[in-house]
């Protein structure tokens, strides 16, 4: 298929799909020029791909888990029959008591040594608990 067809099957620009090819995300086609053509390994790539980023898995971590994947896995990893450990996370801060910025009600979240989470009294639940499930590091409760 053209560059323009297999990103409109991803759902992603033909920009994205040369950008990945740049940063070794998706492998270059064998043939370049007019004549090149990308496969359902492309395909299925980009949709492993895709999938990963919605699990919040940064790019350098995707492209160590797609590389060198066999298209029946990469269509397993985009459909969620296979799931692949998590990123390394990164060794917590230690957990310590700090003012809420301005008076403000809600929680803290140390993730990460620089990396902290406010959430507002009121937030969605739900997406605190997706963004959350990212790092497993995260202490239970925060901070209040």
């Amino acid at each position: 298929m053209k560059l323009e067809d297999l990103a409109r099957r991803a759902g992603v620009s033909p920009r994205t799909v040369r950008y990945y090819i740049q940063r070794g995300l998706l492998a270059p086609p064998e043939f370049r020029g007019p004549d090149t053509r990308y496969g359902e390994i492309h395909l299925a790539s980009l949709r492993a791909l895709r999938t990963l980023q919605e699990q919040f898995w940064p790019l350098e971590a995707i492209a160590a888990a797609l590389e060198g994947r066999s298209l029946a896995d990469l269509l397993a990893i985009s459909e969620g029959t296979l799931k692949l450990p998590g990123p390394t996370a990164v060794a917590p801060a230690p957990v310590t008591p700090a003012p809420l910025p301005h008076g403000e009600r809600g929680v803290r979240y140390v993730l990460a040594e620089g990396v902290e989470l406010f959430v507002r009294e009121g937030a969605d639940p739900h997406l605190v608990q997706r963004l959350l499930a990212t790092t497993k590091n995260n202490p239970p409760g925060g901070i209040r």
